[in-house]
């Protein structure tokens, strides 16, 4: 027995206690009396500090996201923590009534939410007041009333306010923490997530490592010590191709010409979006670090939808735009000469349905260059039906239309390039010669989004290489090590005749030069620019819209920027086209781009612009297309 007593006692040395020497003549000990007690209140908490967040910056480094500091106003509820709730909550209401005299902020905390802090997370202060104003925290600082302090945080901040927004995207907190026990390795505030854009793409790579706090409470249950054993390391920041002058440049003009409309820029040598622009926007500062309900609904409830970002996640039927395309199919496959001519009446047979030009007269013959300098309907009607719908649906398809581009970011619109196994799907039947002429100047079921159509024109103006759209550039580390990069990437080759190119190159620069042209307005002063109008219509019946485009590149001979507008009509309003909407877009634009100096001067002479009203209604902003005679 003895020896197993020696080995229990050197198992578990804790049961070995010193007791008092009165011991009776039966060896049993009198009044056991233990020298220490378990200290349940003795505990050292590992909790973790949220990183701050990378940045996201356009090409040179200028900022479109980054961090500000916040100050919140705290309780600190004394230690040990063994109050009766009704004392819990007399204290806590007595601390906020003494801050909300001090800075005049009406604060509503819960008696629901200021135990369960106290409960399960009073070993940190309770955060009463969020992102103090300065004046509120001058107060404070002159005036700090005891158990309570300024805690500092980071919250997300977007410098240029609605610059970039619907690409950039923003951030929320988390769920509150308070709603179960404190445990090691909880945050000490809830950390920013991403909630759209690249901000919720590149969220991990953002992010960064938590830092460490160590909080150490005593026997007695009051705190130790507390010290930071970890110091947080900075999310990694992401690079984009975006150039915010000419971001800045697209959104403005669009805010002073346009209720609703976007415009993308590219390098059609490397597929890098340089802006990528969509109007009406939002402010993304309006959702750190939580975005009021009032504000929420009146983006939700606009009928301009400014939270939808038109420019990649809104599809449009193409119109006279895509007369580009199969011009470039028809030459390219041979199908039909650079100098084979149509005539070009005011209407066009065929089967039973009239097919009219958007001219009331006959334009005579014309080549492919003359037929796209006027955009004749029924020379394309013709050219169409001659080459046929698989050459169209091919170079299409390979121009990457009806196809996601493969940006980073969700919910981009695939548009439609529809071929036989669509028609049979949604009209149980195979494409038809009506659907061969509509599909020749753009119309019936063709969707395709403004950066689709950018990158196809990209296509065009490099001579036929598809290069991956690419928005990001590469994530780096604070220290400006590269952790990933997106190089440029070729996803597809056509071949494309130098002939062809040239070719194709007069006809879109016509389109802006020449007396017959449709977009003068796009012109900009010593650069030779090509380019296509189109004007679609698109809804129900009772509420047609106009989409406006105006696409192309320069200059001609050596493009530099691929670029596409697009305008938005009012419902009914058959005034909207693309040669008097969408290219004064790129013309203004591309001039203030071209020639900074000049297109500043110009504005600080002139008188400044009305704000422009917010139209009564949208329901959608792509709905399903329908028939149209006009196409110019």
């Amino acid at each position: 027995m003895k020896f197993c007593k020696y080995a229990l006692f050197l198992l578990f040395p804790a049961i070995l206690m010193a007791r008092d020497t009165m011991i009776d003549n039966t060896g049993i000990v009198e009044n056991p009396k233990p020298t220490w007690e378990t200290q349940k209140k003795a505990r050292t908490f590992s909790l973790l500090i949220p990183a701050p967040r990378g940045q996201i910056t356009d090409r040179n480094g200028l900022p479109l996201a980054q961090n500000r500091v916040s100050y919140n106003l705290a309780i600190i509820f004394p230690t040990p923590l063994d109050w009766a709730d009704e004392k819990i909550v007399s204290f806590a209401r007595r601390q906020i009534a003494i801050s909300s005299s001090l800075i005049n902020r009406d604060m509503k905390v819960p008696d629901a939410t200021i135990l369960n802090h106290y409960k399960n997370r009073g070993v940190l202060p309770m955060d009463i007041a969020e992102d103090l104003l300065p004046r509120e925290i001058t107060n404070l600082q002159k005036n700090m009333p005891p158990d309570q302090v300024l805690r500092q945080t980071y919250v997300r901040f977007y410098p240029s306010g609605l610059l970039a927004a619907h690409i950039i995207g923003y951030t929320g907190q988390q769920a509150p923490l308070s709603a179960r026990p404190i445990e090691n390795n909880d945050l000490i505030f809830p950390e920013s997530e991403g909630r759209e854009g690249l901000e919720q793409i590149f969220d991990k790579e953002l992010r960064g490592q938590p830092g460490l706090l160590q909080i150490t409470f005593g026997q007695d249950g009051k705190k130790a010590s507390e010290r930071i054993a970890r110091q947080p390391v900075p999310g990694y920041n992401v690079i984009t191709t975006l150039d915010v002058n000419v971001q800045e440049i697209c959104e403005k003009t669009l805010a002073k010409n346009a209720k609703r409309g976007a415009m993308v820029v590219m390098d059609p040598n490397s597929g890098e979006i340089l802006a990528m622009a969509s109007y009406p926007a939002f402010n993304p500062n309006d959702f750190v670090p939580t975005i009021k309900q009032s504000v929420f609904s009146a983006y939700s409830n606009d009928p301009a939808d400014p939270l939808v970002p038109r420019a990649f996640r809104s599809a449009y039927p193409p119109g006279s735009t895509f007369k580009t395309f199969v011009g470039l199919a028809a030459l390219n496959s041979g199908l039909i000469k650079t100098d084979e001519v149509f005539f070009c009446p005011k209407e066009f047979a065929v089967g039973n349905h009239v097919f009219k030009n958007w001219k009331k007269v006959d334009a005579g013959r014309l080549n492919f260059k003359e037929a796209l300098t006027q955009s004749c309907n029924t020379w394309f009607y013709q050219a169409g039906l001659k080459i046929g719908p698989d050459p169209i649906i091919q170079y299409a398809t390979q121009l990457g239309l009806g196809r996601r581009t493969g940006i980073p970011l969700r919910s981009e619109a695939a548009g439609n390039i529809p071929n036989d196994d669509y028609m049979q799907r949604v009209h149980k039947r195979t494409i038809k010669g009506g659907d061969v002429a509509n599909m020749s100047i753009g119309q019936g079921d063709i969707l395709i989004s403004p950066l689709q159509m950018t990158q196809a024109m990209a296509v065009v103006a490099n001579g036929g290489v598809v290069h991956q759209a690419r928005l990001v550039l590469q994530v780096q580390t604070i220290d400006n090590k590269v952790i990933a990069a997106y190089p440029d990437r070729i996803r597809e080759e056509i071949p494309v005749s130098p002939i062809v190119r040239d070719e194709m190159r007069r006809a879109l620069v016509a389109v802006t030069s020449d007396g017959q042209g449709t977009a003068h307005s796009a012109k900009v002063k010593g650069i030779d620019v090509a380019g296509k109008t189109g004007t679609a219509q698109w809804g129900p019946t009772d509420r047609q819209r106009i989409a406006a485009w105006f696409t192309g590149f320069m200059p001609a001979a050596e493009p530099r920027y691929a670029f596409t507008a697009l305008y938005e009509g009012e419902p009914n309003d058959q005034s909207v086209h693309g040669g008097s909407h969408a290219a004064p877009l790129i013309g203004k634009a591309f001039r203030e781009i071209y020639h900074p100096k000049k297109a500043a001067s110009k504005e600080a002479a002139t008188s400044p612009v009305a704000t422009t009203p917010i139209p009564e209604d949208e329901s959608n902003p792509a709905p399903e297309p329908v028939p149209v005679d006009q196409s110019n």
